[in-house]
Formats: C-alpha cells, sequence, structure tokens
C-alpha cells in the first residue's frame, strides 16, 4: 500500500479556531505524526492546544510507534494530542463490503488521546469504538508555565521557518 496513490500532500499548515473553549487546535494526518517539525511550527505559530491526527497505522508500525509517536508529540508541544483511526477489518469482512475500487488495508486502530504530560488519557481497542475524554485546557498552560520550553528554545542555534511565510 502506497498512500502517494490515492492521496497528495498539503501545502501548509492547517489549524483552526476552537473557540474559547479550546482554542487554536492544529491537524495533521497520519503521516505527519513522525515529524515532530511540523507540529512545533503549529505550536509556534498557531499556539495550539490540540493536536488531532487521523490515522491508520498498520499493524507492524501500529504497536511499535503509533502510540510513542502521539506521546512524543504532546510532550514535544505540551498540548493535547488526539489521535482517530479506523476499526481494524479482515481482509474477509473487506471482501464482503468492499466495492473493490481500493484494496483491502488492515488499520491498527487504537484512537486515543493523550495529555500535555504525555500520559494516556483514554483509548480504544481495534474494534470500532468511540472515545470520549473530558479536556481539561488549564493543564496545557500549567506544563508550558511549569516547563518553559517554548521561552528557553534556544534559537541563537536552531529554528524552524514556515516556508508558506514570506520574508520581508
Amino acid at each position: 500500500f502506497r498512500e502517494s496513490d490515492t492521496l497528495s500532500p498539503g501545502e501548509g499548515l492547517t489549524a483552526f479556531d476552537g473557540g474559547e473553549a479550546f482554542g487554536m487546535i492544529g491537524v495533521g494526518i497520519c503521516y505527519d505524526i513522525r515529524f515532530p517539525e511540523y507540529a512545533l511550527l503549529l505550536g509556534e505559530k498557531h499556539k495550539c492546544n490540540i493536536l488531532v491526527y487521523p490515522g491508520a497505522f498498520n499493524l507492524t508500525t501500529g504497536p511499535a510507534h503509533w502510540e510513542l509517536l502521539q506521546r512524543a508529540r504532546a510532550v514535544d508541544n505540551q498540548c493535547y494530542v488526539l489521535t482517530a483511526s479506523p476499526a481494524r477489518t479482515t481482509q474477509e469482512e473487506a471482501d464482503e463490503t468492499s466495492s473493490g475500487k481500493y484494496p483491502h488495508y488492515t488499520a491498527w486502530g487504537h484512537s486515543t488521546a493523550i495529555t500535555p504530560w504525555g500520559d494516556v488519557l483514554a483509548t480504544c481497542d481495534e474494534k470500532e469504538s468511540l472515545v470520549v475524554v473530558d479536556l481539561d485546557l488549564g493543564k496545557v498552560q500549567e506544563m508550558r508555565t511549569g516547563i518553559p520550553v517554548m521561552s528557553q528554545k534556544r534559537r541563537d542555534l536552531y529554528s524552524l521557518q514556515d516556508p508558506n511565510t514570506t520574508k520581508e
């Protein structure tokens, strides 16, 4: 399976205002979670309190990386990370319901909510599930105040640049 056969990359950062209750929410897709720079730019440019990643890791990368990467992005950005994955289906189930347009893909599943501290707030297994959580956005500010990495970065040694931001 090659995602690039059916999906194309975006051309910039994706974030939206979740209103007073949530603040800014950054969005990536499955593969984006592997790139801390993308998440860091969302945090720096948009001050995101929540990062959301719909994704479908497979049965090899799922158990090894799915939760690990979610926890890393939450700690890197001191924010909540929410992921949504399709439930796992077998080849037989797919054969019964599929139109045959795309080959069967077995997803790892495990939709999850991660706290700014990197703890798993809630998760599910590979079956069809709904993950419902209460987010305490005060925890985001508490983390950012308690461990102020955003203000202590060594910008004299390194920096991130959004290629879509024009320099004057």
